[in-house]
């Protein structure tokens, strides 16, 4: 499994809410539907509301979240 981080923002009437996110997948495919599967269930909202900007492989030296470190590298 590879980390990907996912970029975009969430748009809601009158508000722009900005998100990126480290997550596990095997492709960039199925890492933008868990993005959409997330968000949508989280904040309610629609697929067509939520806008990606970017999906980028991260290399294991440089993930944020603590506990997807520990997974990739086996700490």
């Amino acid at each position: 499994m590879k980390v990907f981080k996912v970029t975009g923002e969430i748009h809601k009437p009158n508000l722009a809410t900005p998100f990126a996110k480290e997550l596990l997948a095997e492709k960039k495919e199925h890492a933008t539907e868990k993005i959409y599967t997330e968000i949508g269930s989280k904040h309610r909202v629609k697929r067509c509301h939520i806008t990606i900007e970017s999906v980028v492989e991260v290399p294991a030296e440089k993930i944020e979240d603590e506990i997807l470190k520990k997974l990739v590298l086996g700490e």
